[in-house]
């Protein structure tokens, strides 16, 4: 008789709060969907998630097992001995460099996503930052021996906005809609005071797409408030896809995290909010390129700026066009295949 051959499985360790966002565990099921398209199977540990990413996960089949403590590295080093792991992939800025060395003793690669310039050691096999530019060395300090995935050809889309990319995009000024979206939990809450600022500030012209994450506090309500703005907005409560969304958005007002990528992508010009110090290095790159300008929006006077800054690129359909132009080979639908091909060949020095 044959011996059995194992399919091998690769164990993420994310979470998902109101006040962290869920972005963490949305660009690792980007990654998750690649890994499975190579008959690679999938599990996460998590010591929380929100109802709508519990949700998410549970529609795409994939298991999730309770984490405990958020620092205790073992829960996830049993589990992934139980499950027989062949890699793990780690997605936070709240695991101590005490946990992370704890975890190494799953003797298996790791992959950790590093958004933060802070130095504290990673003990990770690969790297991953795609706002960071590829020359740069400051990342590298916190795991001096790791290969480094760095920059727009390692941005993580999921799989319907991979498909997105290819389609052909309108020009700008035949883009119906401004959209408006903060990402999944908006810890912030700047939503209802942007979309109101915006709706005041916008000619009569302009309709307004407002995305609500499913990880938001009270969304439902949220939604009602929002709704009851102006006649223009249209509401849309935690899309399972976003890509139609954007086809149709001739400017975005979005928080500064994971949906630049998206964005870009898709030839979307923006206005990016900065709402935490993780999102500054990502910002100024992204405006540095030109298809899109940043506000700091930990600033007083955020709300007002925004909206006024959207009103004029709105007036301006030459200038949107112009930075829509810019995304052009900025970022390609292969960089989520890209670092599953690293992490499988990482693992593949074990096997």
């Amino acid at each position: 008789m044959s011996p059995k051959i194992l399919q091998p499985l690769i164990l993420f360790r994310a979470d998902a709060t109101p006040a962290m966002g869920t972005g963490h565990v949305m660009r690792c099921l980007a990654l998750a969907e690649a890994l499975r398209d190579r008959a690679i199977d999938v599990a996460f540990v998590a010591a929380a998630l929100t109802p709508s990413i519990a949700h998410r996960l549970a529609a795409e089949r994939i298991d999730v097992h309770p984490a405990g403590d958020p620092d205790d590295a073992a829960a996830t080093i049993a589990l992934g001995r139980t499950l027989g792991a062949n890699a793990l992939v780690v997605d936070g800025y709240h695991f101590s460099a005490a946990w992370r060395q704890a975890v190494r003793s799953l003797g298996v690669p790791i992959l950790a996503f590093q958004d933060l310039d802070d130095g504290a050691p990673l003990h990770a096999d690969l790297v991953l930052n795609a706002a960071a530019r590829p020359e740069e060395t400051k990342w590298r300090r916190a795991a001096p021996a790791a290969t480094f995935l760095t920059g727009p050809r390692y941005v993580l889309l999921r799989r319907e906005l991979r498909r997105a990319v290819a389609a052909p995009k309108r020009p700008v000024a035949a883009r119906s809609a401004l959209l408006v979206t903060f990402g999944g939990a908006d810890p912030t809450g700047l939503t209802l005071p942007v979309t109101a600022a915006l709706a005041g500030v916008l000619g009569p012209e302009a309709t307004l797409d407002v995305v609500i994450g499913g990880s938001v506090p009270n969304g439902a309500g949220l939604v009602d408030r929002v709704a009851a703005l102006d006649p223009r907005v249209s509401v849309h409560l935690d899309p399972i896809e976003m890509a139609p969304l954007m086809g149709r958005a001739g400017l975005a007002v979005s928080a500064a995290g994971g949906t630049i990528g998206e964005l870009a992508a898709l030839g979307v010009p923006a206005l990016i909010a900065i709402v935490a110090e993780n999102q500054v290095a990502g910002a100024a790159a992204s405006a540095a390129a030109g298809w899109c300008e940043a506000v700091d929006a930990r600033a007083s006077g955020a709300v007002a700026t925004l909206a006024a800054r959207a009103a004029a690129l709105w007036a301006d359909a030459p200038l949107r066009q112009a930075m829509a132009d810019r995304t052009a080979g900025l970022i390609d639908a292969g960089g989520v295949d890209r670092v599953a091909d690293a992490l499988v060949s990482a693992m593949q020095t074990l096997w």
